[in-house]
């Protein structure tokens, strides 16, 4: 209960609550015009058509109108609890952003992850297809392709000018996921679609899209690859304030790097007692998890079977959750599951449902190729992607538009906060006994040592620190690490060490944020005695919406039941 918040006031000038409501309304909806992808990703209806222009140009207008809201906000005076967080939460993103572009960090640090190629690729996930009007939008943005890339190219042309460039590592990367999008990706999305081919100008438009692909391929692979950086790591100095930007926690590096070591070593060693229950001691980590995969216990052949599998584990987890430990609101205890479109990194995802709730939740799973898969170690994955890991907290922040302004519920995403959760989640179901099944138990306590694995080569590549041999910490020695004793497979080991090289500081957030969660719990536990409700910790803790880690202990601090 919100007992400090009062939820009946609104500005008559306005028709919002205050000024501040008002100011996070228009700036959501000026990103939508200026972004016509995150228009569609909000569920902004009259841009599904068209794509961002991604040249300095176009981003250095964005920039300014960031800080036109950053003076009109930070004049702005508060008229309640409610306000005095949503004003703060603002401000610390729209500065956090306006560092990253100021440095150019924002141009020249991508990776397979998080790029424009992704992005684009990965709209079209969200559009509505059906109709004359859905796939007229759909021909319409796969016209667009060839521009937008086009103005992507521009920016690493004026980053080269400057001296500034990124790893080559990150560049080829993205060229491999244009070879894919371009080698039958786009086609195969027109045929998906239109499979009886009553709409001819959406076809030629797939291989329009898939020619600009290989062309920015060949040119990033000819071109700006032999001119890129050497080195994969970006260095301390760079480093640091991405982990600020994802965390919203002011770190010491060192001393995380070495709780995320001990962290390992007791997670490792419960794996071995996990290995114990089904028969498997005395063999490596590595030995165990295959024999696990190879099993047929907990074995799923076919997507489709698959697909049938999330939905009902999640809708059990909802059933089961529902009314004890969290208050789930009807609108959103539906959350989908579909299989990743081809060239998508192999971690599985979840996207949020729009504003409006027409869309909903949907969790994403990468099948890499396979057509078997195993549940023993998609299980707590499950419960971190939908619920009660990122759907009932994305999906809670968006619902509640008494409490949180239009920019926390859509644009002010943390990653320690929202990777924290979902981790922490993970940990509440293996509290609650969800992995009593020693295979599943297991499975996630790989996904643990998964994420203070992170910790260790993340921070341990990109700032220079020795790995466990007394070399300084590269691509393979984070893959054997990731392989050995976080028992992921090889393919996903070599995108995971992709992915933390391209997008430094984030891979940190998780353990870090989970850290952070389940310390404000038990600080809720210790001062309030019996008086402590887990339900409304949770609903409190969610409602509360998304910040820093570092202003969330603070806020969760004066929590009083």
């Amino acid at each position: 209960m919100f007992t400090f918040w009062h939820l009946d006031y609104a500005d008559p000038m306005t028709n919002h609550r205050s000024e501040i409501f008002a100011i996070s309304d228009e700036y959501i909806d000026a990103l939508g015009r200026m972004s016509p992808s995150a228009a569609t990703f909000l569920g902004i209806p009259g841009y599904d058509h068209l794509l961002d222009d991604f040249s300095v140009a176009a981003e250095t207008k964005v920039a300014n109108y960031r800080r036109e809201v950053l003076t009109r906000v930070k004049a702005m005076e508060p008229i309640d609890e409610i306000d005095r967080i949503a004003k703060e939460v603002l401000i610390e993103r729209v500065e956090a952003s306006l560092q990253l572009f100021d440095s150019k960090e924002a141009f020249i640090t991508y990776g397979p992850i998080a790029n424009p190629v992704s992005g684009i690729r990965s709209i079209f996930t969200l559009m509505n297809t059906e109709g004359d009007e859905g796939v007229a939008n759909v021909t319409s943005r796969l016209n667009a392709i060839g521009g937008a890339l086009d103005s992507w190219k521009s920016t690493l042309e004026d980053m080269h000018a400057l001296g500034k460039g990124t790893a080559r590592r990150q560049v080829l990367g993205v060229a491999s996921q244009l070879e894919v999008h371009g080698g039958g990706g786009y086609a195969d999305m027109a045929r998906s679609i239109d499979p009886e081919g009553k709409y001819p100008d959406l076809h030629l438009a797939a291989q329009n899209a898939e020619a600009a692909c290989l062309s920015m391929a060949a040119w990033m692979k000819d071109v700006h690859a032999p001119r890129s950086l050497d080195v994969d790591a970006v260095g301390a100095e760079r480093y640091a304030p991405w982990a600020r930007y994802f965390t919203g926690a002011n770190l010491d590096l060192r001393a995380t790097y070495e709780w995320g070591v001990e962290d390992l070593k007791q997670i490792n060693e419960r794996m071995y007692r996990a290995a114990a229950k089904l028969g498997l001691e005395g063999k490596s980590l590595k030995e165990v998890a295959d024999i696990v995969e190879e099993s047929q216990l907990h074995s799923i052949e076919g997507e489709a079977n698959l697909l049938e599998k999330l939905k009902s584990f999640t809708q059990e987890a909802v059933d089961r959750l529902d009314g004890v430990y969290f208050d789930i609101d009807p609108r959103i205890r539906f959350c989908d599951a579909r299989i990743a479109p081809e060239g998508s990194a192999a971690a599985p995802y979840y996207m949020p449902p729009s504003e409006d709730l027409s869309r909903p939740g949907t969790t994403w799973y990468p099948t890499l190729g396979h057509t078997r898969f195993n549940f023993w170690h998609i299980a707590s994955t499950w419960y971190h992607e939908a619920v009660p890991g990122h759907h009932l907290q994305v999906a809670t922040s968006t619902i509640e538009k008494d409490r949180l302004t239009r920019f926390q519920r859509t644009e002010a995403w943390i990653s320690g906060y929202g990777e924290g959760w979902a981790l922490y989640a993970e940990r509440f179901m293996d509290e609650l006994g969800a992995f009593e099944d020693p295979a599943y138990e297991l499975g996630f306590l790989s996904g643990q040592a998964l994420r203070a694995a992170r910790i260790i080569v993340d921070i341990g590549m990109h700032c220079g620190y020795e790995d466990f041999d007394g070399n300084v910490w590269n691509a393979q020695s984070a893959f054997d690490l990731l392989v050995n004793r976080a028992l992921l497979a090889e393919d996903f080991a070599r995108s995971e060490v992709d992915r933390y090289l391209g997008w430094p500081g984030q891979a940190i957030s998780y353990k870090v944020g989970e850290r952070v969660w389940v310390r404000t719990r038990e600080d809720a536990k210790k001062r309030l005695g019996e008086k402590f409700d887990i339900k409304a910790w949770h609903n409190y803790a969610l409602k509360i919406g998304p910040m820093g880690l570092d202003p969330f202990e603070r806020e969760m601090a004066t929590y009083k039941g």
